[in-house]
């Protein structure tokens, strides 16, 4: 492969998806320059200002607005504001020739092809030679747009399709021409996995590519589903949703997310392009989605779609749902079968499809009619799509948020037990016949019973050309311990497994509700670091679960306060200090993986491991103010001592108390790793991002075999911990009176406020002091014990557990 360097990247057109783009690059530390049209006219308040079409503020106000109103959206695009500054702005007429210095050049403008090609022969008139040019097209056949290009140009272009949002939604379709270099496609496979974070799907240029056409084809098929199984809006999405491995929003919340417009624009297409697909006649829309786009029920954009949201006669928002019969909205109805209760209990994801094809109601006929002509289709666009099979998976898990792809889910079911099911079903699309594509019948007569296996921890996929199993390539540098654990375990309980993960290094995952932290994770950290002292030389922190941790179990925090067992409570709240600890002052270098969710007691354990290798998603925080008590296993005390490592001389040190106190105070969560950092929960020079979710666990393992070899020696105990006493006391004091005199705040938040500040302080102490850290911890624990006999402490923690959002009392 050629060594290249991506230092600066041009993105031409600043629209929704061009905009998004460049923001994430600048996250990742490469300089952007965005450009888009020149404005035609003058705005009044342009006028005004005795601004001309001449004027530069004019002249970038397109591209300016476009990232503005990127910035400024929510979910943000970007990491950190300090991202912002990497991305400069310009326009087609005055800014292309700086297109020279960039090393790729992205085109993201309006979809038509006579537009694109305006835009390329500007590019060939600046673009040095060697350097990548790509478009984000989601539909225009990409060697339509290669045509008349120079032969430098058409070596190295191809389509990068990014899909919405760029940030948040894992896959990157690559799709080279016949005449793009393999380098290059080898190149921005590379690129966007280890770099962009992104999974990397190699598409041939067919019509919509992997990624929307199934994912079209699947959503489209159940709005004519509908109709046939005489399903509500409601049901659809139930079903749809998380019980089958789908996102929250499953299908109708989805396509009012995504909005109307896009998915017929899609169909449409689709049906123009793809004559030949024998299930053509699924992108032909039914009549209720005709006239919803009809009467410009687009979805969220224009404030009503499959649901509507508005006031009640108390102002309370209420959401309705569309009676796809009447296309009147009515209050939306429970939905409530017995497959869908039988599926709740079921974790494994595999042995729950399994669970739901055999449902006999409702549920259980909607799962079969949909996934037996799903199958049939997947099958069939094979080797139309591409040529193997898995990256029909790849799209559809990181595309569109499916935690399996349709032949993972065909695998759960069984392969050849699914053959004639899939013959025999009723609810057929039209065109289809129930009959699989021949590869799948010669797999099954040449004794591969199944899409994927597992060997030597090693995922392989079945190869049609060669009739024999091969790794799924591009996963060699991926740590997947569903695929070791069953080899490698060396220790489990009820809530943590341990792994050895090879090179001397253990891994501890977690595997309780949404990773809570209670006895037998307290137990397995334990026993976790005693097995890594005595044979091994490592222990990693992380798990392949949806959350890294949501923090410690607070039911049983709550049931040992409602009991009043006070020593019993604070047993468990110093045996979880002294895991941090123990964490912290191991012979063993610990290092944490944390991603997404990682509050409370998940935050604690990542600020006490000697390094923190963590995914760019990660939502850190310390909540516990949430629950009416402050950080009780070792947080409260670790940012004491972080403040006290700021303090610096002639600065005023309450200062950086009160944004340690703030941070806490206020329950801030990062929404980015970066952000992460910003608010004090990483330390410099002791963490490191990982762009991409599946290289985290072997990122993780790297450094700690890199601690290991660098001959890591165990910590001593801080004893030099300076804090401010009643100095310190005094201005959190006067704050927290202001802030409930303001009615900012209420009594028992003034209550919390104040017994953090205690902690944080080192209590009354008449004048700054040096103290340790288990006088920190003493002071603590006793802090969070006081609070947790407290009525209000107690009713906000049953809010939590049977509402699950903070009550303010």
């Amino acid at each position: 492969m050629i060594r290249r360097r991506i230092k600066k990247v041009a993105v031409l057109g600043s629209g929704v998806m061009g905009s998004r783009i460049a923001c994430h690059f600048a996250n990742i530390g490469v300089d952007v320059l965005l450009l888009d049209i020149v404005p035609r006219e003058l705005l009044p308040a342009e006028e005004a200002k005795g601004l001309t079409l001449e004027s530069k503020a004019v002249r970038n106000r397109m591209v300016n607005r476009s990232l503005e109103t990127a910035v400024s959206s929510n979910p943000s695009p970007v990491f950190s504001k300090q991202a912002i500054k990497r991305i400069a702005t310009g326009n087609f007429d005055d800014d292309m020739a700086a297109i020279a210095s960039a090393d790729w050049v992205i085109e993201v403008v309006v979809e038509r092809l006579d537009i694109k090609k305006q835009i390329f022969d500007r590019v060939e008139q600046y673009r040095k030679p060697g350097t990548l040019i790509t478009s984000n097209t989601s539909g225009i056949p990409i060697h339509l747009m290669a045509e008349g290009r120079s032969d430098d140009f058409r070596a190295h272009f191809c389509g990068t399709h990014f899909f919405n949002p760029p940030r948040y939604l894992r896959l990157l379709e690559i799709i080279p021409t016949a005449e793009t270099k393999p380098e290059v496609v080898q190149f921005l496979m590379h690129y966007g996995d280890k770099f962009l974070g992104k999974t990397t799907v190699l598409c041939k240029d067919t019509p919509a590519f992997i990624g929307n056409r199934v994912g079209v084809y699947s959503m489209l098929a159940l709005t004519h589903l509908v109709e046939r199984l005489g399903l509500t809006v409601e049901e659809v999405d139930k079903f749809t949703g998380p019980a089958m491995g789908h996102p929250k929003s499953a299908t109708f919340r989805t396509a009012d997310v995504v909005g109307l417009d896009t998915l017929v624009n899609v169909a449409n297409g689709l049906a123009e392009n793809a004559k030949d697909d024998e299930a053509s006649g699924v992108f032909q829309l039914p009549t209720y989605l005709r006239q919803m786009v009809e009467k410009k029920w687009l979805g969220e954009k224009n404030g009503q779609g499959f649901y509507k949201k508005i006031k009640d006669n108390k102002g309370n928002s209420e959401i309705l749902a569309l009676d796809l019969k009447t296309l009147e909205y009515h209050q939306q109805g429970k939905v409530k079968f017995a497959t869908l209760e039988a599926t709740k209990p079921v974790d494994d994801i595999r042995k729950r499809m399994k669970v739901y094809e055999q449902g006999t109601d409702k549920a259980g006929a909607f799962f079969r009619a949909m996934h037996y002509p799903l199958f049939e289709y997947v099958s069939r666009r094979v080797p139309e799509i591409t040529d193997e099979f898995f990256r029909i998976d790849d799209a559809m898990r990181a595309g569109f948020g499916w935690e399996l792809g349709p032949f993972e889910v065909w695998d759960a079911l069984g392969v050849k037990e699914t053959l004639e099911k899939i013959k025999v079903e009723e609810k057929r699309i039209p065109g289809q016949s129930g009959e699989v594509a021949a590869w799948v019948q010669e797999m099954l007569e040449g004794g591969y019973d199944s899409f994927y296996k597992v060997d030597a921890g090693i995922r392989h996929y079945y190869d049609i050309p060669s009739k024999s199993y091969k790794p799924v390539p591009g996963t060699e540098g991926f740590i997947i311990l569903d695929n070791i654990r069953a080899q490698q375990t060396v220790w489990k309980n009820g809530g943590v497994t341990i792994t050895d993960l090879g090179d001397g290094i253990l891994n501890a995952e977690f595997h309780t509700k949404m990773n809570t932290i209670g006895g037998d994770v307290i137990q397995g950290l334990h026993k976790a670091i005693d097995l890594a002292e005595k044979d091994f030389r490592g222990l990693v922190i992380g798990n392949d679960g949806a959350n890294f941790s949501a923090g410690a179990n607070i039911g049983m925090i709550f049931m040992m306060a409602v009991e009043q067992d006070y020593d019993e409570l604070n047993t468990a709240v110093k045996t979880f200090q002294d895991t941090s600890m123990r964490l912290r002052y191991s012979a063993i270098p610990v290092v944490a993986a944390p991603f997404a969710l990682a509050l409370g007691g998940g935050c604690e354990f990542s600020m006490h491991a000697d390094f923190v290798q963590l995914h760019a998603e990660t939502y850190m925080g310390l909540v516990e103010f949430g629950v009416g008590v402050i950080p009780g296993g070792g947080g409260s005390k670790e940012f004491a001592l972080r403040a006290s490592d700021e303090f610096k001389e002639g600065q005023i040190e309450q200062n950086v108390l009160r944004d340690r106190f703030l941070t806490i105070g206020q329950a801030k969560v990062s929404t980015s790793a970066a952000e992460a950092f910003e608010l004090g929960y990483l330390q410099a020079g002791k963490y490191a991002i990982s762009m991409n979710r599946s290289r985290l666990l072997a990122d993780a393992k790297a450094k700690a075999v890199e601690l290991a070899e660098a001959g890591y020696t165990q910590p001593v105990p801080r004893k030099d911990i300076k804090v401010l006493g009643k100095q310190g006391l005094g201005i959190v004091y006067a704050g927290a009176n202001s802030m409930r005199a303001g009615n900012y705040i209420s009594e028992h938040d003034q209550k919390i406020s104040e017994k953090l500040g205690w902690v944080l302080c080192g209590g009354d102490l008449s004048a700054p002091t040096e103290v340790s850290e288990q006088y920190l911890l003493d002071l603590e624990r006793e802090a969070f014990l006081s609070l947790c006999g407290e009525r209000k402490t107690l009713e906000r923690i049953q809010h939590m557990l049977t509402k699950g959002k903070p009550l303010r009392n």
